[in-house]
């Protein structure tokens, strides 16, 4: 389950990265992706905006956000799944389907692939796939539902391609997000839209320092290409009150990291 990301500095500071954060970061990905090896996402619109506000389903939880027993903030791993989360993913795919019903699907098709090993789209990093709660299971079955039925109007391996890049750019979201870069890879990585295992590539990162990563082979339109990532910078790692963590919070300094992508 997903809230925020959660880093402390070597100073003792918190830093905090929203999971809409997130989000936007890797809707910046999926925007420049696309060059002579590598297709461009299709529909182009559709994508983009898919990947841009596919995390969006916690965007009411940085509203209101809760420290634990030992006044930590908890991190993405670290909070339990409730109906009142699950209440706020479904309005996110409601919202973003009200709003494009093909970026719509294909955010719903993200969120329940989560909890079904990203429908085996991704062998590396590989996902653990833990017990699920009833409720949960009933949000996936309702979603998948209605996710069967919204895609007879589309392309099939079109959108089993597109649900597969909105993997690897959540992947790469999460690999700058979560710590400083170091030397990874994603596999299969699709270089078309024909849904042939063959025409996928192993996408290897290696990290050139703190805010440098080269990208192998390059994916983006653009060399170099330059992302950014919003975060908020807290005084202190644990609070003894709700309320002085959250008085803390909205009064956080937002600082911004920029990355270069060669």
């Amino acid at each position: 389950v997903r809230v925020m990301i959660v880093r402390k500095d070597a100073n003792g500071q918190l830093l905090l990265i929203g999971q809409t954060d997130h989000s936007r970061l890797v809707g910046q990905l999926a925007a420049h992706w696309g060059n002579d090896r590598f297709a461009t996402p299709r529909p182009y619109d559709s994508v983009a905006r898919a990947a841009a506000f596919h995390d969006y389903g916690w965007l009411r939880y940085e509203t209101q956000p809760i420290i634990n027993e030992a006044g930590e903030t908890p991190g993405f791993r670290h909070l339990p799944g409730s109906a009142h989360q699950l209440d706020a993913y479904q309005w996110c795919i409601d919202w973003m389907g009200s709003i494009d019903p093909y970026a719509g699907l294909i955010v719903g098709m993200h969120r329940t692939g989560l909890w079904r090993a990203r429908y085996d789209t991704i062998d590396y990093p590989e996902m653990s796939i833990r017990k699920l709660g009833a409720e949960t299971e009933e949000f996936i079955e309702k979603n998948e539902a209605r996710q069967r039925e919204a895609a007879k109007a589309f392309d099939p391996v079109e959108l089993r391609t597109n649900y597969h890049l909105l993997q690897v750019w959540d992947l790469l979201g999460l690999y700058f997000c979560c710590q400083e870069p170091y030397d990874d890879y994603i596999e299969p990585v699709p270089l078309a839209y024909d849904g042939k295992p063959e025409n996928t590539v192993r996408l290897s990162l290696q990290a050139l320092g703190p805010r440098k990563v080269a990208f192998e082979p390059f994916p983006f339109a653009r060399r170099s290409c330059e992302v950014q990532l919003a975060y908020r910078r807290l005084p202190e790692a644990t609070y003894p009150h709700l309320d002085t963590f959250r008085r803390a919070y909205f009064q956080a300094r937002v600082e911004v990291m920029n990355f270069e992508l060669i």
